[in-house]
């Protein structure tokens, strides 16, 4: 269905729009038009009162997009071989979405996820202070022919459109002489995202992500150079800029990725902090992930306290809305997508690591199986997905108001993650299906996640059923 969708008169629009876009004259012309087309899309959904806000965020995301892309192809940040070959994609991975979902949801085919995210090796090059992949000098990887495999997999047998990659450090990867932007070179008809901490990209990656065209890598910094220095290192922050510099010069849309703590909540949405990688490095997007205590050390006193969850929720969709960025936040953002995206969920992800250990999330550590046992047996990614305990995930995201696509009292989006916002449900699933803990993980650790659940509860319910679903 979506191959059909772009062929013939599809490509030759997306050829023309390009042009447009890239031409000084024509550009406000095309992005207009784009932004009318969203607006009478979203306009003419016939959407009840419960839903009016989270329609209302996704066109003010939408626009924030379209402005990124108007001010990234102005300033000469994006090259046209890259938005060719990004839009393409894009393109066809959007129709693939909506494509899927509606054969999903009228039981034409089970729900499969829309991308992975893979986490190929444990080495890092940086050692930094509570990461969740816990690195510190781990050696393990997925040998090359297991990752090109669990790629292709996904592609036929769930269609996905965008591989992630997470680590340790992507581009210390490194199996049969080859490494990931070989993967990369090898699947030209996927969308792919990289995680990185930003110190093993030169002049020559980067030419070599223009001219592949289909790779964007997301910066990891944790606010300005104190922070950061901190806790990755000294002399970290200086090295991401000179990577950013060379990617931005070479056209490549990059974006940062910031770990949001107790400490630097206020600092990473400030101004002086927004207009730097934006308005100056020229970052295309901001992904914003609530440390999570997991990994080494894991330390529940660095976590954004309920209180300052709530606060970074709306000053995030100010900024969207006033300054048109591009900024998602990994929990916050729960009510665009309707609700936790984890267990291989139709619109979500699986993640898989560097030793073959199938998660629901990358921030939840309980495996449910093994890509290496499954293929050593003679299956595939379908034997994983199938997993009770991701099952048991996905019935509670159905049952969450995804399964109906409807917001209700019952189930309230800014509080989707039930590893973090509903702790204690979790501890069933585990107690039920015995799922194995990762990195030697244990429930005691995380006593304090039921509290904290009980205090967001008590905040995030309110503003549910006053802002979103008008009961107030």
């Amino acid at each position: 269905m979506a191959g059909s969708s772009f062929n013939g008169k599809g490509d030759v629009r997306l050829a023309i729009g390009n042009r447009m876009l890239h031409s000084d004259l024509l550009r406000p012309v095309f992005l207009r038009t784009v932004r009318s087309r969203v607006d009478s899309y979203l306009n003419h959904k016939r959407v009840p009162l419960n839903e009016q806000k989270i329609m209302q965020q996704r066109r003010a995301m939408a626009h924030a997009i379209l402005s990124t892309v108007g001010n990234s192809v102005r300033k000469g940040y994006l090259s046209a071989n890259v938005t060719r070959t990004v839009s393409a994609l894009w393109t066809r991975a959007l129709f693939s979405s909506a494509d899927n979902q509606l054969l999903s949801q009228s039981d034409c085919q089970p729900r499969r996820p829309w991308f992975i995210v893979v986490s190929p090796g444990q080495a890092c090059n940086l050692n930094c202070a509570g990461c969740y992949a816990g690195s510190h000098g781990g050696q393990g990887k997925l040998q090359w022919g297991v990752l090109n495999r669990i790629v292709d997999e996904a592609k036929t047998l769930w269609n996905i459109k965008l591989v992630v990659f997470s680590g340790g450090e992507p581009m210390v990867y490194s199996s049969e002489g080859r490494g990931i932007l070989d993967i990369v070179e090898a699947h030209p008809d996927l969308l792919f995202l990289m995680f990185t901490n930003g110190t093993r990209i030169d002049d020559s990656a980067a030419g070599r992500l223009a001219k592949l065209g289909n790779l964007t890598p997301a910066f990891s910094v944790e606010g300005m150079r104190s922070g950061t220095d901190l806790r990755r290192g000294y002399g970290v922050f200086d090295s991401v800029l000179r990577s950013m510099t060379c990617v931005r010069e070479a056209g490549v849309p990059f974006g940062v990725s910031v770990t949001v703590t107790r400490s630097n909540v206020d600092e990473v949405l400030g101004d002086e902090f927004l207009d730097f990688f934006f308005s100056g490095i020229g970052a295309f997007y901001g992904f914003y992930f609530q440390y999570m205590p997991i990994g080494h050390r894991p330390n529940l006193e660095l976590m954004p306290s309920p209180e300052q969850r709530i606060a970074f929720w709306r000053k995030t969709w100010r900024i969207v809305e006033e300054k048109k960025l591009f900024l998602i936040d990994f929990w916050n953002h729960g009510p665009l997508v309707k609700g936790c995206i984890s267990a291989g969920r139709s619109g979500g992800y699986v993640h898989i690591d560097w030793e073959g250990r199938v998660m629901p999330c990358v921030f939840v550590p309980y495996s449910a199986g093994n890509v290496n046992e499954v293929y050593a047996r003679g299956g595939n990614l379908e034997d994983i997905w199938r997993a009770p305990f991701l099952e048991s995930i996905r019935e509670w995201q159905d049952s969450y108001g995804y399964a109906n696509g409807t917001a209700s009292l019952h189930a309230n989006w800014l509080r989707p993650c039930p590893f973090r916002d509903h702790h204690r449900l979790f501890q069933e699933w585990v107690n039920l299906h015995r799922p194995t803990p990762v990195d030697g993980t244990e429930e005691e650790c995380w006593s304090g996640l039921c509290e904290y659940g009980d205090e967001l509860k008590s905040l995030a319910d309110d503003i549910w059923e006053r802002e979103y679903i008008g009961c107030r």
